[in-house]
């Protein structure tokens, strides 16, 4: 029996019509430790977002834009229909294909009450249940126990007591004797601890109570805290076995509870009211006091895309007396990119997987490298390179693509890339009033696009932690995203593209940093974008004759700046290169 039909099996002995897997752990992050990816054992999808839906006759897969083709090819079409999951939502495709008074089996560890609310308000009957994967993998890996380890101050910039003391004032204030915390960033955050139970991001899988008296309980797996750490935490910091929670929760019987229903687990609410508890849905406060870093994050980021320019840099100018020779591929770029960053001081570990995507490859938006897929870098192709890297002071994440020559660039890819640094330029640029949001500024980056009818299937922007996640809330610049405004402090993205499936794929990022800007005579706060990030546009792909004069001018202050910061953290022979490839440009 292959693993759909075991699933299907176990519907028949549920008395149900079908179950929806969300590609999620219980903490409902982007990130999951391998044993919750349970989406990927059911479906071989790998991608960071996604669900799937098992009907007794039918089933689907859904993801966005980013991984469509790669849905196509890590999922068997005999067994799964592939969906875009915002052209074909979930809910819908479940109205369609499930029987009229169909009964549908969820996880409530796996979705939030948000997420579950787009399925009963279509009317479908919805079931909590216990999840059939963890019954049918048999050798599901263990979870992982790696230590949790303090953040010092020098890093942090805030003690966790001072953090504590205000994040309780806000609950104080609106009336509320607590709040669940099941973010691990946001945990992470509070109490100035990082750990390494997920890849990529340092973080140290818990849960926690914050109380409206500034203490915190804090359910994690007690061998992962070494003395050290129990002694970093201090009082206040209660410290409890995950299995405990349950237990906890049942306490707050009677009290004000805010759980956030966009974050966590329906089951917490689920819990809490079965307790007594009056829970308040609100965000979890926490996100937004995380997004905006304070001076002492602030400067840590500048520092960090400093070392982090330096390699990258250093990369560039190997790649481009590499590529043209034909001797490299997917896999020894990214590999070569890593050896460099591991050479700056402090790096931690790369903040995702680089996509290292020749030619092709680069349509694909959210590409991933194997063995089996890679392939040579040729010469005169387009070559994208995203990464970034995990540094104690900051997170990075930067996106560069690239002409491998070394014959000149093809006209319509020097004007497809030239209009979306147009768009990168247009974000860099924006001076704004404060109170917008992200969703507000997304057309900008779209604009030269969208007047030569071209797109790009993905947002803008995201936020960026502090030796964090790589991909940070509340805010993004995406018409898809809740219009949260945006504020001084936040570290977001500027990443537009153009994707030519079966040809190559162009996308700019930047990491910027939202400072107030200073205006003389404005009637209210505005605020400016800070770049952080500091590597050179490759000048080949550029049609300066494209740019206005105000573009041209940004282009050419931005390759100063990196000239002038990154040339000193060179030897002389790649200061040079930077310097050509950073020299002004002028239209013809």
């Amino acid at each position: 029996m292959n693993r759909l039909e075991a699933v299907r099996d176990w519907l028949r002995k549920e008395n149900l019509d079908g179950f929806i897997l969300p590609r999620a752990d219980e903490h409902l992050g982007e990130y999951v430790p391998p044993h919750a990816e349970r989406l990927a054992w059911l479906t071989g999808f790998t991608g960071s977002a996604g669900l799937a839906v098992v009907l007794t006759d039918q089933a689907a897969v859904f993801t966005d834009g980013r991984y469509t083709l790669q849905l196509a090819a890590e999922t068997d079409p005999a067994l799964w229909q592939r969906c875009h999951i915002t052209e074909t939502p979930p809910p819908e495709w479940i109205r369609e294909h499930a029987p009229k008074d169909a009964r549908i089996g969820y996880d409530p560890m796996l979705i939030s009450e948000e997420g579950l609310a787009r399925f009963t308000e279509a009317g479908l009957t919805m079931v909590p249940v216990a999840n059939p994967i963890d019954a049918l993998w048999t050798d599901r890996p263990p979870p992982p126990l790696a230590p949790a380890v303090p953040h010092p101050l020098k890093y942090a910039g805030k003690a966790s007591e001072e953090k504590r003391a205000e994040l309780a004032a806000e609950l104080r204030k609106a009336g509320q004797d607590a709040v669940v915390l099941t973010d691990p960033h946001a945990i992470a955050w509070v109490l100035n601890i990082r750990g390494a139970d997920l890849p990529f991001t340092p973080v140290a899988l818990a849960f926690a109570i914050l109380h409206a008296d500034g203490s915190v309980d804090v359910f994690i797996s007690p061998e992962k805290l070494p003395a050290e750490t129990r002694a970093w935490l201090g009082e206040g910091v209660r410290i409890a076995d995950r299995a405990s929670l349950p237990e906890a929760l049942a306490r707050l019987g009677g009290k004000r509870v805010r759980v956030d229903p966009a974050t966590a687990p329906v089951q917490f609410a689920m819990w809490l009211r079965e307790a007594g508890a009056t829970v308040v849905a609100a965000p979890d406060p926490v996100l937004l006091a995380k997004a905006c870093k304070n001076p002492t994050e602030q400067e840590g980021a500048r520092a960090a895309h400093r070392r982090d320019g330096a390699a990258l840099c250093r990369f560039l100018h190997w790649f481009e007396k590499a590529a043209p020779t034909g001797a490299e591929s997917e896999l020894s770029a990214a590999e070569k990119l890593l050896s460099l960053r591991r050479e700056a001081e402090g790096f931690h570990s790369e903040s995702f997987p680089a996509i290292s995507a020749a030619g092709e490859h680069g349509a694909i938006i959210h590409y991933r490298v194997t063995a089996a897929s890679n392939r040579q870098i040729r010469p005169n192709e387009a070559f994208l390179i995203d990464s970034g890297a995990q540094y104690p002071d900051g997170t990075t994440d930067v996106t560069r693509s690239l002409w491998t020559g070394p014959d000149a660039p093809p006209p319509q890819l020097r004007a497809e890339f030239t209009r979306v640094l147009k768009g990168h330029i247009a974000i860099a640029s924006l001076v704004f009033p404060q109170g917008v949001a992200g969703p507000h500024l997304d057309a900008f980056a779209r604009r030269a696009l969208w007047q030569a009818g071209q797109d790009y299937d993905h947002g803008t922007g995201h936020g960026v932690g502090s030796f964090l996640s790589v991909h940070e809330g509340p805010a993004a610049l995406s018409r898809a995203a809740k219009p949260v405004p945006l504020a001084a402090g936040m570290i977001l993205s500027d990443e537009p593209g153009y994707y030519r499936p079966g040809h190559y794929g162009i996308r700019l990022e930047n990491l910027l940093l939202l400072q107030p800007a200073e205006i003389s005579d404005a009637a209210k706060p505005f605020l400016r974008f800070e770049t952080l990030t500091l590597a050179p546009f490759d000048r080949r792909l550029i049609d300066a004759d494209l740019l206005t004069h105000e573009e041209l001018l940004w282009l050419n202050s931005y390759h100063a700046e990196v000239l002038a910061r990154i040339g000193p953290l060179l030897d002389e022979e790649t200061r040079a290169w930077l310097a050509a490839a950073c020299a002004p440009m002028a239209a013809a």
